[in-house]
């Protein structure tokens, strides 16, 4: 199956804003019910067959983001704008996200990388990138879509209320 990334909107029928009620039910949609988990959340988390896992991040009973973390097998595939951002390695990952919006490495996350002005993240434990065989490095393990202040720190989150008042 192919989940698309539609950031800052959301993955498939989950959309960023949604009830915690309505993102759960929107998350079963993605359930493989010929493969049951023990490792699933009722209406916050569940694996695919593929090892896919999906996590959904609600506070105040609102979807504010969802996270995808990579497969074991190919049957599923994340795609941002068609770039398939665990099959490729990360840098690869990163200059094709390149190409349709601004990506920068995290300065807190040395080899992970935000696209803030669309609220994607992409996270990988450590930077192996001349190591193919070191896949926890090689390759994003983590994609991240989120509302409008997600990564905001509390004095980003109080000007950012501020322009609406």
């Amino acid at each position: 199956m192919d989940f698309h990334l539609a950031p800052p909107t959301g993955v498939g029928p989950l959309r960023i804003g949604m009830t915690r009620h309505a993102a759960g039910a929107a998350l079963e949609s993605f359930r493989d019910l010929s493969a049951r988990s023990e490792a699933v959340r009722p209406g916050r988390h569940l694996f695919r067959p593929s090892g896919l896992m999906i996590d959904l991040h609600c506070v105040r009973d609102t979807l504010e983001a969802i996270e995808l973390g990579r497969p074991s097998a190919t049957t599923d595939r994340v795609l941002f704008q068609g770039v398939d951002v665990f099959a490729l390695p990360a840098r690869e990952a990163v200059r094709g996200v390149g190409e349709f919006t601004s990506i920068e490495e995290d300065p807190d996350e040395a080899g992970s990388f935000i696209a803030q002005d669309l609220l994607l993240s992409f996270w990988r434990p450590f930077v192996a990138d001349d190591e193919p065989e070191e896949e926890q490095g090689y390759y994003f393990n983590s994609v991240l879509v989120a509302q409008p202040g997600y990564y905001d720190t509390p004095a980003q989150s109080a000007e950012r209320l501020q322009q609406h008042v």
